[in-house]
């Protein structure tokens, strides 16, 4: 009998497939046969996994469709920016015929579609073809919970409202309009792309026939029970942190070993880690805020500055010199947040930076600017006691002074919120072990997707000689 075979669609911005690909790497693990949907310039992004499963991960390599407000040969988010996200799922929209005639030219065609919720069109595949779609939530269960109700209940969005609030969600929490979802903020009803977006995330995701989050059940436990109140009863399966314990390159094979020096000499929890995702570039005017609040706070801290942003002041590099170090390559943050050194990192909030450092066990020092980041703030801020808010908006400039003292008052070591985030990666540890609840929720997804490739009268059988075979992947431990 033929192992099943699952369909994979990620969404091409770094902030949804990665991941996504750790969720693929974990089915693979468990001997399922797995095709990725891809485009040609986003192919080097699935070399390690690829390469890692040989035989049970294939592609589906198809041409990025083009679309009038997209430049040529974009075929990744971070190219273009957040604003480009409408034009991005529409023009992905266009490979809906290819992938249908691919699938009914497979001897062994897959029984089911995993795809990203950005990705919500996909469900008319799904229905084309007779196979079951999940959604994957590579955000957290709050920000889900949010985006649900404002597609449902808040078009057309009111002119005048300033505030929203959310009764039917735990805790009943409001929102200023600039923090609601910047992907539903960009709806209009007359751009002839933003009904296909409003269909995905306003009725195929919520009806999808599972729904998969990373994210687990320590973190947002009575978001994802909302979600299991009004989505398929059963159907909604925390997996995450996925990225926990994921392979990264130690800072000396990335030709980081100065970086590593400098970290050693510091005493643990001492080091602010600086750092706001991959697409966010911040302007003349905020990096000057941030540098003069870095600089004021007096705590030893890492910034990493990429391409794009505006210039480092002059002269501030020699004024932090020996307590501060600015990085203007790429940086490894998942080995940086590991570090005992490091004790606190300055985000914007985007859910894959949140997991890292929860993992890790590092409180955030929060800056959030648009997408889901507000809500994510709100979530690490009130909810959980593992972060503070010093700053907020795409737009603002920090007050130097505020900020610094911001930094200086929330790096102490006897910060409760630091003792809070050590507890929560304790959690996050438990949960991805042996007999954790994200575990026990990542066997039963890969029970539902076995399960569909055999005959409802043969399921117990099925069950008793086929599942105890498969190859559970490893799991780590408990730091």
């Amino acid at each position: 009998m033929s192992k099943p075979h699952i369909l994979v669609f990620p969404y091409p911005a770094q902030g949804h497939m990665l991941p996504l690909l750790d969720l693929t790497h974990k089915l693979a693990l468990y001997g399922l046969t797995i095709t990725i949907i891809i485009t040609p310039n986003n192919l080097s992004t699935l070399e390690p996994l690829l390469t890692t499963h040989t035989t049970t991960i294939h592609t589906l390599t198809l041409p990025f469709p083009s679309h009038p407000n997209l430049p040529a040969g974009a075929e990744n988010v971070r190219e273009v920016g957040n604003t480009g996200n409408y034009p991005f799922i529409n023009a992905l929209s266009k490979l809906q015929t290819p992938i249908i005639q691919w699938f009914r030219s497979q001897t062994n065609p897959p029984l089911a579609l995993i795809s990203d919720f950005f990705l919500g069109w996909t469900q008319q595949i799904a229905d084309k073809i007779g196979i079951k779609r999940i959604a994957f939530f590579s955000s957290g269960a709050f920000l889900t919970a949010v985006s649900h109700h404002c597609w449902r209940n808040l078009l057309p969005l009111p002119p005048q409202t300033r505030e929203f609030e959310f009764p039917g969600l735990p805790g009943t929490p409001s929102f200023p309009r600039e923090h609601l979802p910047s992907i539903f903020l960009r709806y209009k009803d007359s751009d002839p792309d933003a009904e296909l977006v409003k269909e995905g995330f306003a009725f195929a995701n919520p009806t999808s026939w599972a729904s998969v989050f990373n994210t687990f059940q320590a973190l947002e436990e009575p978001y994802l029970n909302h979600l299991r109140a009004g989505l398929k009863p059963g159907r909604v399966l925390a997996v995450g942190p996925l990225g926990f314990n994921r392979a990264d390159q130690s800072l000396n094979e990335k030709g980081h070993d100065t970086l590593l020096r400098w970290l050693n000499k510091w005493e643990e929890g001492a080091v602010l880690y600086v750092c706001f995702g991959s697409q966010k570039v911040l302007s003349k005017q905020q990096m000057e805020g941030l540098a003069l609040g870095l600089e004021r706070s007096m705590i030893p801290f890492v910034w990493v500055v990429k391409e794009g942003c505006g210039p480092v002041p002059d002269g501030f590099a020699e004024r932090v010199s020996g307590r501060g170090l600015v990085v203007r390559t790429w940086a490894p943050q998942v080995v940086i947040l590991g570090h005992r050194a490091v004790g606190g990192f300055l985000s914007h909030c985007g859910w894959n930076s949140v997991l890292e450092a929860v993992t890790e066990g590092v409180m955030i020092l929060g800056w959030p600017m648009e997408a889901d980041q507000f809500v994510n703030a709100r979530l690490l801020v009130k909810d959980m006691g593992v972060g503070v808010t010093v700053c907020e908006g795409a737009s603002l400039t920090p007050d130097p002074d505020e900020l610094g003292r911001a930094i200086a008052g929330t790096m102490g070591p006897e910060n409760p919120r630091r003792r809070k985030a050590k507890w929560l990666r304790e959690e996050a540890a438990k949960a991805v072990g042996n007999g954790g609840q994200s575990s026990k929720e990542l066997d039963e997804l890969v029970e539902l997707l076995v399960l569909l490739s055999v005959k409802e009268e043969r399921c117990w059988s099925f069950r008793r000689t086929w599942l105890p075979g498969l190859r559970s992947p490893p799991r780590p431990q408990a730091k």
